[in-house]
C-alpha cells in the first residue's frame, strides 16, 4: 500500500473502555474502509446499503417471509388461472349428491346443494384475493395522499383531517357494512371494495401523517428547502421515499383483514351474493349442515384462515425488516 499522509484526526480509535489509542495512518484508513452491516459484522467497503436493500437482505433469510410468500404466490396463481388445478364448474350442482363425502374426482365432497366443494374452494380464492388487493390499493393510495398532505402542510387542513378521521373511527365496521351494503342491489365486488376503502383510509391516513411529520424534520429536507426546492419536489423526492415504509407494513397486514371482512359480510348476506363464488357465501350455506356435512364448512373455512394467516405473517416479516429498532 502506498504511503499516505498522516492525519491525526483519522488515526484515533476508541478502545471500547472510554479511552483512545493512536494508530498508524494505514490502520486508521483500513478501519474506515470496513463499515459494519445491520447485524454488526464487517462488510467490504462500497456504496452503503439503503433501507430497502437492507430489508430485502433480511427478508431473503427469513423463513416466515419465504413460507408466507410461497402461500400467497400459490393463491395468486390459482386466482388468475383456477382451471390449472380445478377442471369443474363451480356453478354446476347435482342435488342427488347433496352432502355426500369425498369421492373419486371430488376430494372435498359436495355441499348442501350438490356443488363440488373443491372446485368452489379453488374459485373462491379469485374473489377473496381480488377484493383484498383492490381494497388495499384503494385504502393505501387515498390514505397516503390525504395523510401525507395534511402532515406536510399542517394548519387547518391537518386539524380538519384529524376530526374527519375521528368520525370514521367511531363507525363500527361490520355495523356500517350491514347498513350501507344492505341497500346495494349490485352483485359485483365493487360495492364491497368501495365500502372497505370508505372506512379503511383513516387508519392509513394517520400513519402516513405521522411518518411525513417525522420525515420533514430531518436535516436533508431542511437543506432541500433552504436550496429552494418546491413543495412537490420535497414531497416526492425526499419525504415520500422515507415515509412510505410504515404504510407498506400496515397495508400488507390489512390485506388479510379485508379478505376476512369480505367473507364476514358475505356470510351475513350483505356482501357478495349468489351466484358469485366466495368463501363467505360457502361458509354461510354450509353452516346449517355442520352436523351432517362438516366437510362443506371445513374446507372453505380452512382456506380463508390460511389466506389471512399468510398475509399477516408476511406483514410481520416486512415490519421486522423495515423497522431499524428491531435490528
Amino acid at each position: 500500500m502506498p504511503d499516505e499522509p498522516y492525519e491525526p484526526e483519522r488515526a484515533i480509535a476508541g478502545t471500547g473502555m472510554g479511552g483512545q489509542m493512536d494508530l498508524a495512518a494505514s490502520e486508521a484508513v483500513s478501519l474506515e474502509k470496513m463499515p459494519r452491516g445491520p447485524d454488526g459484522t464487517e462488510r467490504p467497503a462500497g456504496r452503503p446499503r439503503s433501507l430497502w436493500s437492507d430489508a430485502w437482505h433480511d427478508l431473503r433469510r427469513n423463513p416466515v417471509f419465504i413460507l408466507s410468500g410461497l402461500v400467497i404466490l400459490f393463491l395468486v396463481v390459482i386466482s388468475l388461472w383456477p382451471s390449472l388445478i380445478a377442471s369443474g364448474n363451480p356453478l354446476q350442482c347435482d342435488l342427488a349428491k347433496a352432502q355426500e363425502g369425498s369421492q373419486a374426482g371430488h376430494p372435498f365432497g359436495f355441499n348442501g346443494q350438490g356443488c363440488d366443494v373443491y372446485t368452489r374452494t379453488v374459485y373462491g380464492a379469485r374473489t377473496s384475493v381480488a377484493v383484498g388487493v383492490c381494497a388495499t390499493l384503494g385504502v393505501a393510495v387515498l390514505g397516503s395522499v390525504l395523510g401525507g398532505l395534511a402532515g406536510f402542510f399542517g394548519g387547518v387542513w391537518d386539524a380538519l383531517l384529524s376530526r374527519v378521521t375521528d368520525v370514521f373511527f367511531a363507525i363500527p365496521v361490520v355495523l356500517g357494512g350491514l347498513v350501507l351494503l344492505s341497500v346495494v342491489t349490485s352483485n359485483s365486488i365493487w360495492p364491497v371494495i368501495g365500502f372497505m376503502v370508505l372506512l379503511g383510509w383513516p387508519q392509513i391516513s394517520r400513519i402516513a401523517r405521522g411518518s411525513v411529520i417525522t420525515a420533514k424534520q430531518n436535516d436533508y429536507v431542511q437543506a432541500a428547502r433552504a436550496l429552494g426546492a418546491s413543495n412537490s419536489r420535497m414531497l416526492l423526492r425526499h419525504i415520500a421515499p422515507n415515509a412510505v415504509a410504515p404504510v407498506i407494513v400496515v397495508a400488507t397486514i390489512a390485506l388479510g383483514t379485508y379478505i376476512a371482512l369480505e367473507a364476514t359480510l358475505s356470510y351475513l348476506g350483505v356482501g357478495l351474493k349468489p351466484p358469485s363464488v366466495s368463501w363467505g357465501i360457502d361458509i354461510s350455506a354450509a353452516s346449517p349442515y355442520i352436523r351432517n356435512a362438516p366437510h362443506a364448512l371445513l374446507w372453505p373455512s380452512g382456506a380463508l384462515a390460511l389466506t389471512v394467516l399468510a398475509f399477516i405473517m408476511l406483514g410481520d416479516a416486512v415490519r421486522d425488516a423495515l423497522d431499524p429498532k428491531l435490528r
